[in-house]
């Protein structure tokens, strides 16, 4: 029997069995075509031959094997079986889901405008050798020398038989498909790099220290402060790359993050192939970047999380910007680190790896003083000093909607001399919360449980979580008592105050709110580099890696909320936010100045940043990691579950405990708790952490936990696995 075994996209850990004549190892990673339930399905091959694990009699035959498109590269399909095994996650799920749109649907997408042609091999080749009943084959290879190359729409109507005798053809390596060039990739071979800056000495040492490891595994942890850099030291590397016709990966936590890199990229090196690849990219242009990327034509790939699966087959460099940040950990479906696999697919391909941070993760870190990475730091500022750092102690000062007096000052001498400021609040909305001091009332969601934060714009209260509505209450709906008050700052709150104080200013909002359009992050942070703004008011949208010259003042408010967390990684988060979004100031000639309003201003924490000295923080915050043996001392995995009752998620969760601690591994199995936000959307959530100072240990245990939460009582709940969490 010819057999294949598919991966489809289903919620299910297993491969699927269906019969395919001409079945040939070069198949594994074709995409295929085949009957699923009432329809059909788009799959990738991962095995050929082994034996059915169903009947003979109900094993089915392959639709079509889209045999116009290369099939997946092994060390990309590699790193998908890893991702699959590693985060606990559907084989099927991982493979569809790291693939584009288009290619995830039940029909062919290549471009009109590709073409098949004849290779070198069919030309040297003796035709007379095929068999005598290969006819649709022969006038497929007759009609490709007589005219040349055609469409594949073109070559499977030449006979009914057509599109198998494709599809064995490029089997045999007789003919290829040339993709269509997408627009802005046209050059194939990088020209010369525009010239760049004169390098500090630092930042030579680095890059000769890196360039070194060209054509080999390393993995690198390049610690800069903000300003110091960085991105130069990855151009000059990359510039190596390209003289050597390779390929780089460079992957970014956000969206918002890759235009201002794109746009050095394209300038310095304006003979390059490049490449974007974020969720913002249309659908089609999409996959026609993936489809540069695959073939090689595409030199340099930039993009979000996702990308770090794309196919790169001369990939010979991989940097990993702001690598601390948590947008690049997927919090939903397949539960995977970027940064992590990364590095895994560098020690694949055995090509280095640059993992770039002002703050970098206290794993990473570890792993740097453990020597596992090699640590190379850029300590100064190119071309501009370190900002100066104080804490405003609020403790005793009467502040007008959150700001003090300190920092009005600030931004007043700021507006006097032209100069930009940013003040920065971690909160969108004009107030957290909305309360009756009569009663004690606040305004709840009633299908979470958190309180709607009020959008006074709008006029309206809604819940950050599940997305609800409601108009604003005129009355406390608990006691009758018409005086309701807006409770905290949000950044909506922040810019009214803002406009009172200073009403000639020119005020720019970005959160969340006001970036809902489609390039509307781009259109507001080109109005600062144009000097169109005077004062920003921001989110952590604003607080790493963009570039603002004229920005001099950074104001923080409510930086106090995260001393009080729970959540261990609480402090190490403060601390990069706090230092990220202060390095946005003073980053030419003018000096910066950041202002931190806490009611603790002597927290060790404060210290640490207002000294910009990383190495003691995390010195510090590993020290306690280690007694308290929480990670990088640590290997963690979360059960989530949730259901629309309560009792439900308790039970399950209840006997999962149960079952892990009977299983006899070396493994801490923590009792079930409610999650920090107990119910979303209507649905009661609750978490099991388990914990191992073995990794290895811990991936045994979960592959024997896992089979024994699948049983009929569980499908009353929704559940997944999160192997290293970050957030509890």
């Amino acid at each position: 029997m010819h057999l294949v075994r598919v991966a489809l996209d289903v919620p299910l850990p297993t491969l699927f069995d269906y019969r395919l004549e001409h079945t040939r190892r070069e198949l594994i990673g074709a995409r295929v075509l085949v009957p699923f339930g009432r329809g059909q399905r788009a799959g990738i091959i991962l095995e050929v031959g082994g034996q059915p694990e169903v009947p003979p009699e109900r094993i089915k035959r392959v639709a079509h094997v889209f045999a116009d498109e290369a099939p997946l590269a092994p060390d990309v399909l590699q790193l998908m079986r890893f991702a699959s095994r590693y985060y606990q996650h559907p084989i099927g799920q991982v493979v569809m889901g790291a693939l584009p749109q288009a290619l995830r649907r039940a029909h062919a997408s290549r471009d009109a405008s590709g073409r098949v042609v004849l290779t070198a091999a069919a030309l040297a080749a003796d035709w007379s050798t095929l068999p005598a009943r290969a006819l649709a084959r022969r006038r497929v290879l007759e009609h490709l020398r007589a005219h040349g190359p055609c469409t594949p729409a073109l070559v499977r109507s030449l006979a009914s038989t057509a599109p198998r005798a494709l599809r064995d053809l490029m089997a045999d390596g007789w003919v290829a498909f040339e993709e269509a060039v997408p627009p802005g990739l046209e050059e194939r071979v990088a020209h010369a790099a525009t010239p760049g800056p004169a390098l500090t000495a630092e930042q030579a040492e680095a890059l000769e220290a890196i360039g070194g490891t060209l054509g080999r595994f390393t993995a690198w942890l390049l610690l800069g402060v903000t300003g110091s850099g960085k991105t130069e030291v990855y151009l000059r590397l990359i510039e190596r790359v390209l003289a050597r016709g390779g390929q780089v990966l460079v992957l970014v936590p956000e969206i918002n993050l890759t235009p201002q890199l794109e746009a050095r990229l394209a300038a310095r090196f304006p003979g390059a192939s490049l490449a974007g690849l974020h969720s913002g990219v249309p659908e089609a242009e999409r996959l026609r970047r993936w489809r540069a990327a695959e073939s090689g034509r595409a030199s340099v790939l930039v993009g979000t999380r996702l990308a770090v699966f794309t196919p790169l087959p001369r990939l010979a460099l991989i940097v990993v910007d702001e690598e601390h940040d948590a947008s690049l950990k997927q919090q939903e479906g397949l539960r995977y680190s970027a940064r992590d696999l990364a590095v895994l697919r560098a020690k694949q391909r055995q090509v280095p790896v640059v993992l770039g941070s002002a703050t970098p993760s206290l794993e990473s870190y570890a792993k740097a003083l453990a020597g596992r990475y090699r640590l190379t730091h850029l300590s100064g500022r190119v071309s501009s000093q370190l900002p100066s750092i104080r804490c405003v102690d609020t403790r005793a000062q009467r502040l007008r909607e959150g700001l003090s007096p300190a920092l009005i000052d600030a931004l007043a001498r700021g507006l006097a001399a032209s100069e930009q400021s940013l003040v920065f609040v971690n909160r969108r909305g004009y107030a957290p919360a909305l309360l009756c001091f009569a009663c004690g009332w606040s305004a709840p969601c009633p299908r979470c449980s958190a309180r709607l934060v009020l959008h006074l714009g709008a006029a309206r209260l809604r819940c950050h979580y599940c997305g609800h509505e409601e108009l604003v209450t005129r009355a406390c709906p608990s006691c009758g008592n018409l005086d309701l008050t807006p409770a905290g700052q949000g950044t909506q709150r922040i810019e009214y105050a803002l406009a009172q104080l200073f009403p000639a200013a020119r005020i720019l909002r970005i959160d969340r709110d006001t970036t809902r359009s489609r390039r509307a992050f781009e259109q507001m942070r080109q109005r600062v580099q144009d000097h169109e703004v005077d004062i920003l008011v921001g989110t952590q949208m604003l607080a790493k890696g963009h570039d603002f010259p004229r920005l001099t003042l950074v104001g923080v408010i409510n930086a106090d909320g995260a001393l009080y967390s729970t959540d261990f990684r609480a402090a190490e988060k403060l601390f990069a936010q706090l230092t990220q979004v202060a390095g946005r100031a003073g980053r030419r000639d003018a000096a910066g100045e950041v202002l931190i309003q806490t009611q603790f201003p002597g927290h060790p924490l404060y210290r640490a940043v207002q000294r910009q000295d990383y190495a003691a923080f995390a010195q510090l915050a590993l020290t306690e990691r280690r007694e308290a043996g929480f990670p990088p001392y640590a290997h963690q995995v979360l059960l989530r579950a949730e259901a629309p009752q309560r009792e439900v998620v308790e039970r399950f969760l209840g006997r999962a405990a149960h079952a892990g601690g009977r299983l006899g591994f070396r493994v801490e199995v923590y009792d079930p708790v409610p999650a920090p936000v107990a119910r979303v959307a209507g649905r009661e959530r609750g978490h099991l952490l388990v914990q191992s100072t073995s990794r290895n240990e811990l991936q045994r245990f979960l592959a024997a936990w896992i089979p024994q939460l699948s049983d009929r009582e569980a499908r009353r709940v929704r559940w997944a696995l999160d192997v290293d969490p970050l957030d509890l």
